[in-house]
């Protein structure tokens, strides 16, 4: 009984074993056709997109493809027909006289700076209301012009705060702020300066976390009359540049962004569309955070789509960018809308060429020039002292002219002349329009601390405006340079005149009562009593009086036998 029990699971573990190899070796022979299958299909079907290659994507379109050397010799793409929507240039009369002032109004139109002066009184009166102690009347149109024209004084001449502009103590003293605006006048405009409604803005505040908040509510004003401006008064010529730039701020908002390559670490980016030829801004635009654009390219795509309207613009211009830009998937949308590109690329990017073989080493001679071709879009690699890497779809990789290069041989140093492709020539000629945008802007900028973050945009508002201004009427009339156009803006906007020198001895240098007089007659000669600045500077002496100067806005002692007035007004 035993030995048959015994035989019977002996032949029930060999049958068990003789199963188990017989089900290996189906899942192998399977797994085997399975494999020789797929190499089979991926054979098959690399062989179909190499005789049908416009259906293969351009990131693995680009990782089949090889470099070729400047030997050989690219076709010539497509030329785009240059079909501006109007005549290039300014769309103002040459033949009619332009003021600067009036070309600045342009930017800030009257309709604008009175909607700027509502906003203003509307958001002095609520801080009024809130116990802000200092006195306020409403500003007018042409006082906030003056306060304009202050802000470009400060910005040609620079002091280390504002309070120094109005400083009558010093041997550095400057006499024509007082003549415009008491200092105090001043900053209290600067404190109540507001391009939207106080009540808006507090309905826009109670949407914040929502769909329907905007973050630049406090600026949408202001900002759409100076865009619509740019394109109206302007039509760029063929060669566009498009950059981000920084306008310095620290306040704490979710639109600062931070950037350590630059100048400028922190503020808030504007992406800029300049004319390639003087540096005039076109467009911009500023990034808000990641739902800045509607469409989901990313930031550096939907950035540069959102600049470039061709109902606006036109057709067949050359647009240039840098590597933050640059993409195949960009060049080639914008190759289908009619605008060609140039710009630097990232090689880690994707969509580039990633293939190692003919590429430029270290070790490859200054000039040597690599290129792919994939369509209308052309990659070039040039050794300068470095690879510079460019892409486009305008230019040929075989044509280009030469440069001059400083080359060390046998320890001294000879120039030589080195090819350079027409890519990177085209991109070092037209991307310095955006850096004389930047010179523009940065020689007479009227950035200054603030409070408020929307001030600080709205100074670079401001020096768009004049940047504008100036490139217009050097256009239309070329004989003025930067600082002679802002010294005579200036004096138009302050409603002076440039030539003569302030008067010293103006109606405005009065002497008032430093408080305004009360029913008691007895407190009159001392209410409103402050030390004397002129006793105080001349002769250390801290001498209070009741009378200050209506212009400069300092007390000064005025007696039979101490008339510190007149000698004050003396050394002006």
């Amino acid at each position: 009984m035993m030995n048959s029990c015994i035989l019977r699971i002996a032949l029930m573990l060999q049958r068990t074993q003789f199963l188990k190899r017989k089900r290996l070796h189906v899942h192998i022979t399977q797994g085997a056709t399975h494999k020789r299958l797929s190499a089979f299909n991926s054979v098959e079907k690399l062989n179909k997109c190499e005789r049908d290659s416009d259906q293969i994507p351009a990131a693995k379109r680009a990782r089949t493809l090889s470099w070729k050397a400047e030997t050989d010799v690219d076709q010539v793409p497509h030329t785009l027909r240059f079909l501006p929507a109007r005549e290039p240039g300014p769309q103002l009369s040459a033949d009619d006289s332009h003021s600067t002032m009036s070309l600045f109004k342009l930017f800030f139109t009257e309709s604008a700076v009175e909607n700027l002066c509502h906003n203003t009184n509307a958001q002095a009166a609520r801080a009024m209301a809130k116990g802000c102690k200092y006195k306020w009347t409403d500003v007018s149109v042409d006082e906030l012009y003056r306060y304009i024209g202050l802000i470009f004084y400060m910005s040609v001449l620079k002091k280390s705060s504002i309070a120094d502009y109005w400083r009558q103590d010093s041997l550095f003293s400057l006499p024509f702020p007082a003549t415009v605006m008491s200092r105090d006048r001043y900053r209290t405009i600067s404190w109540n300066v507001h391009m939207s409604h106080p009540d808006a803005d507090e309905e826009n505040d109670r949407k914040r976390g929502t769909d329907q908040h905007d973050r630049l509510f406090r600026i949408k004003p202001l900002m759409d009359t100076v865009r619509l401006a740019c394109k109206a008064f302007y039509h760029p010529r063929k060669n566009l540049a498009v950059k981000e730039r920084l306008v310095a701020c620290r306040a704490k908002t979710g639109m600062r962004r931070c950037t350590k390559v630059k100048p400028t670490k922190l503020g808030f980016k504007f992406f800029d569309l300049s004319d390639s030829s003087n540096g005039y801004i076109v467009d911009f635009s500023i990034y808000t955070g990641k739902n800045s654009f509607p469409a989901d390219h990313g930031l550096s795509y939907d950035a540069v789509m959102s600049l470039l309207d061709h109902k606006v613009l036109g057709s067949g211009y050359h647009v240039y960018m840098d590597d933050f830009y640059t993409s195949p998937k960009l060049f080639t949308d914008l190759f289908a809308l009619k605008f060609g590109a140039c710009g630097a690329y990232r090689e880690q990017r994707k969509g580039f060429p990633k293939t190692a073989a003919n590429s430029l080493s270290s070790d490859s001679t200054m000039g040597s020039i690599r290129w792919i071709r994939d369509g209308p879009l052309v990659c070039v690699k040039w050794m300068d002292t470095q690879v510079v890497s460019v892409c486009s779809t305008i230019h040929a990789a075989s044509t280009g002219g030469n440069v001059k290069r400083n080359i060390k041989a046998q320890d001294t140093w000879k120039t030589k002349s080195v090819p350079c492709p027409a890519p990177v020539t085209a991109y070092s000629q037209h991307m310095g329009g955006v850096d004389l945008s930047d010179q523009l802007l940065q020689y007479y900028a009227a950035q200054h601390k603030t409070m408020k973050w929307y001030r600080k945009v709205f100074l670079h508002f401001l020096d768009i405006a004049a940047n504008n201004a100036f490139i217009l009427h050097k256009e239309l009339h070329g004989n003025m340079t930067r600082k002679e156009f802002m010294e005579e803006l200036i004096a138009e906007l302050c409603c002076v005149s440039q030539k003569a020198a302030p008067k010293q001895f103006s109606t405005e240098h009065v002497p008032i009562p430093g408080a305004e007089l009360t029913s008691d007659l007895r407190r009159n000669a001392t209410v409103g009593r402050r030390i004397c600045v002129h006793c105080q500077a001349v002769h250390g002496k801290r001498l209070q009086t009741p009378w200050k100067c209506q212009a400069c806005d300092v007390h000064l002692c005025l007696q039979l036998k101490r008339n510190c007035f007149l000698e004050w007004h003396k050394s002006l």
